[in-house]
């Protein structure tokens, strides 16, 4: 075993003796040795009561003939960060959470990890930890929160309470409507009810095989869920016993394609295309946003949820959840990669042939899709010229294609300012710069300004872009992840207030209609912005953080 390096041999008689300390006796110490990965905060709501689903899967892991330690990661909530300087911490977290796992695990050498994220950039953190460290690991997160319920019985969410407060600022809610809505959004843990990033990158891990299924639809507080925890808890000791199968077995090229099909095909959160590529990343897999645009070109979207739709993550459940999508995407010949593996010892075919037939309306039938192609879509343009991302699932009709002058702003909370004082009409394009990994630095979400432009009536009529990221909680024109970022010299850098820019989503196009004489004169009087932070984390962050085209990983100054 892993663990012997640290408990086998005279010559380890001290570590034993630490080993002692915790409470392990030494007829246990020849067990595996298995960590529990939590990500235990009170802050947090989808991570508040992990503290007792470490107790449950920890006694599990003993009856199972296991030993386990457990262990926490930082967990920041994107919903609380939001609107404010702390935002620019959420992105980097996922890198101290990658960091922090490969530390623990490493130093004290476990022979198989359970993994217990459940929000925002914890999940994709542990996953790259989990790339690098090729250990036996089972994801097995704290689930998603119930939809709240407004008195009149319509379901809302946190995105609900965002779009509230822009209706509140022009009039069109009260006082006590939103007090009543703030009241009743979010009823209790889990997290955000929606298909929101959370709750995509849950999702994903069961299809790129290191989740068991169910892992990102069942709800946090239910009865099922307990007993998935103990099913994770039971397996991961076996996969610590026969030493496998090993992430590097289940994450393979075919499986990170399988992961993308699902992902456009469920109309899951932009984020986790900038999550997706970084994982690659760590298991040494060349992705692409182009290659990815491919799939979403031949993968319909029969899945819409919160925000794109009134659904919510436990109707999924009910309609068969991951695998009754894997079901119906399955009747394309020749998308889905069938022969690759997950943790629970069963192929994609598997999954998908014992899976729930689709119900047709929380999940479609291939007969009847959203749309042809999937929910996301990679556009190009000289404004872009290494790729943007758009939540197609989460674009109107109307707004397809869209022209318009520019207004443009220096930061989020600029853009925020403007928005709710009057200062974007109706035909404008948005244009938030400067946010992205560098020069946020760390790549804020624009939930706050997308949900203003809805909730002040414009978002049948307005677009925005950035080179910052959005929630998974937003909807309407937005595009995000514009690559180059505008601190590295990136061409969103050089619009000006009242520049035409065109947006056409099924040609996946973007262009900044200003001639090429111009931008060479602007580009020529361009100078990179003097760094926001100068000391501690985030000033780290930026001098290593690439552009989103790339996941936004860090790399190493040469």
């Amino acid at each position: 075993m892993r663990s012997d390096a640290i408990k086998k041999g005279n010559e380890r008689a001290p570590h034993r003796s630490l080993i002692y300390a915790t409470g392990v006796k030494k007829e246990d110490i020849k067990k595996p040795f298995i960590a529990i990965c939590n990500s235990y905060t009170t802050i947090v709501p989808g991570h508040c009561k992990l503290n007792k689903v470490g107790q449950i899967i920890s006694e599990e892991i003993k009856k199972a003939g296991g030993i386990p330690f457990e262990f926490n990661t930082i967990a920041i909530c994107d919903g609380i960060a939001m609107g404010h300087q702390g935002m620019k911490y959420s992105l980097p977290s996922r890198e101290l959470i990658a960091d922090t796992v490969e530390s623990m695990v490493n130093a004290h050498m476990f022979d198989a990890m359970i993994c217990i994220p459940n929000c925002d950039k914890v999940v994709p953190g542990m996953l790259m930890a989990t790339m690098r460290l090729n250990i036996p690991t089972i994801f097995a997160s704290g689930g998603p929160m119930r939809a709240g319920k407004l008195e009149s019985g319509k379901p809302c969410d946190l995105i609900s309470v965002f779009e509230g407060v822009a209706k509140h600022k022009i009039g069109q809610m009260s006082d006590s409507e939103l007090n009543q809505l703030e009241g009743c959004a979010c009823p209790g843990e889990g997290s955000c009810s929606g298909m929101f990033t959370a709750n995509s990158m849950n999702c994903l891990t069961e299809i790129l095989g290191l989740g068991l299924e169910g892992n990102g639809t069942i709800l946090a507080d239910t009865p099922e869920r307990v007993e998935f925890w103990k099913k994770a808890a039971k397996r991961i000791v076996e996969m610590a016993i026969t030493g496998g199968p090993l992430p590097h077995d289940i994450a393979t090229e075919k499986a990170f394609a399988n992961a993308l099909i699902i992902d456009v095909a469920m109309g899951g959160s932009t984020n986790t295309i900038l999550h997706t590529l970084a994982v690659a990343y760590e298991r040494g897999i060349k992705l692409d946003l182009r290659m990815i645009d491919k799939i979403s070109r031949k993968t319909p979207n029969i899945c819409k949820v919160s925000p794109s739709s009134s659904y919510h993550m436990e109707d999924v459940h009910i309609a068969g959840g991951i695998p009754s999508i894997v079901k119906e995407i399955n009747k394309i010949p020749n998308l889905l990669n069938l022969d690759a593996i997950t943790v629970e010892g069963k192929t994609i075919k598997e999954m998908a042939d014992n899976a729930q037939i689709p119900d047709g309306t929380v999940i479609r039938d291939l007969s009847n899709p959203y749309s042809k192609d999937g929910g996301l879509a990679i556009l190009f343009g000289n404004i872009a010229e290494s790729g943007c991302v758009v939540k197609t699932a989460g674009v109107s009709a109307s707004m397809l294609k869209h022209k318009g002058p520019a207004v443009v702003f220096e930061s989020q909370e600029g853009a925020c300012d403007g928005i709710l004082n009057g200062k974007v009409k109706s035909g404008d394009v948005v244009v938030i710069r400067y946010e992205g990994p560098k020069g946020g630095p760390g790549m804020q979400e624009m939930l706050a300004p997308t949900s203003y432009i809805m909730g002040r009536g414009l978002g049948e009529s307005v677009a925005l872009i950035t080179d910052g990221r959005f929630s998974g909680g937003t909807r309407g024109a937005c595009i995000g992840h514009i690559s180059p970022e505008a601190a590295v010299g990136g061409m969103i850098g050089l619009v000006k207030n009242g520049d035409i820019i065109s947006i056409d989503i099924p040609q996946r196009n973007i262009v900044l209609h200003v001639s090429e004489e111009k931008l060479k004169i602007r580009k020529a009087n361009w100078k990179a912005p003097a760094p926001k932070f100068t000391k501690g984390w985030l000033s780290r962050y930026a001098s290593l953080a690439t552009s989103a085209d790339t996941g936004g990983i860090l790399k190493a100054i040469q």
